[in-house]
């Protein structure tokens, strides 16, 4: 009679013990603000320390038992994952083995140079790995998400490869592919207007069959800033006449590469120049620009919104 009793004692205390399980796995955590959480690689009994230090979780053996039991979900993974705040033992079980690890982002806007591009690269904590600088312009300018750790040359095979896909139409006017990547980051510096771009992208041809020089601002800003395409201060006649591989006053071609990453919207205008036979343009001061086919016609415009300003 005694053996059953304590037996029966004994039975019931497990039976208390696994209502209590029960109630807790489903019972909402301590967590009171939703955190982002890096979770190292580890046994199950280390991710749950990892979680009861940060908040997640009360009961580190519960975790562990929990995980056993629900083993048949599927592993627990290593990342930075999302929780949410009260997330219960069964919900973060559930992050662990199906949630997507946490995105950040990266963003190179149009224009930007290979010096720039590092030093952004350089400043996203949550990437891993050396910084290397590109070689100019051959990274695709846009925004790029990743996982913690991400090593940042990943990041930039990403930016090569989306820069080589928008680059696979059928090279223009004859142009190489790599040439029509010189030719759009002319136009990307040239104007910010979307709408001028096929303009500015065809009036950069025109003068390149008939072998003027293109006389680009920009090309002398970044010789003479070593890359770095910003002087800090007006241009000078001794930089228009310095001679170098990118000033476009100083030689008859394109220069020696890009000056910049431009965006897919400049790189479509030079596979898609409008159609007109202007040869000139100048800056209104409006953020736009005057066309002209003539010289007279466009001294005339300079000498128009010059007098404007």
């Amino acid at each position: 009679m005694r053996r059953a009793l304590i037996a029966a004692i004994t039975v019931l205390g497990s039976a208390g013990a696994v209502a209590w399980g029960v109630q807790a796995y489903r019972a909402a955590g301590p967590l009171r603000e939703a955190r982002d959480i890096v979770v190292a690689r580890g046994t199950a009994a280390h991710i749950a320390e990892q979680l009861r230090d940060a908040g997640v979780i009360r009961y580190s053996l519960l975790f562990r038992a929990a995980s056993f039991v629900t083993r048949g979900d599927g592993a627990l993974h290593a990342a930075e994952f999302h929780f949410a705040p009260g997330v219960s033992l069964l919900q973060a079980l559930d992050v662990l083995r199906h949630g997507k690890p946490v995105q950040h982002f990266v963003t190179f806007p149009e224009g930007i140079t290979a010096a720039r591009v590092a030093t952004i690269l350089a400043n996203a904590e949550p990437l891993s790995g050396d910084v290397m600088v590109p070689p100019e312009g051959y990274v695709l300018p846009q925004t790029y998400g990743f996982p913690r750790d991400t090593p940042r040359a990943d990041i930039l095979h990403r930016a090569h490869a989306a820069l080589q896909a928008v680059l696979l139409p059928a090279p223009a006017e004859g142009l190489s592919a790599h040439d029509v990547l010189v030719l759009a980051s002319l136009v990307e510096r040239e104007t910010a207007l979307p709408a001028e771009r096929p303009m500015v992208a065809r009036v950069f041809l025109n003068r390149l069959k008939l072998h003027m020089k293109l006389q680009s601002d920009p090309t002398t800003i970044y010789g003479a800033s070593g890359g770095e395409g910003n002087l800090g201060r007006e241009i000078s006649r001794a930089d228009l006449a310095r001679a170098d591989s990118y000033n476009t006053y100083a030689i008859t071609a394109l220069p020696a590469g890009p000056i910049c990453a431009p965006g897919a919207r400049a790189i479509d205008a030079v596979l898609h120049p409008a159609e007109t036979d202007a040869l000139y343009f100048v800056a209104t001061g409006h953020g736009g620009h005057a066309f002209a086919r003539t010289l007279s016609d466009h001294t005339s415009n300079v000498a128009r919104f010059r007098d404007q300003h």
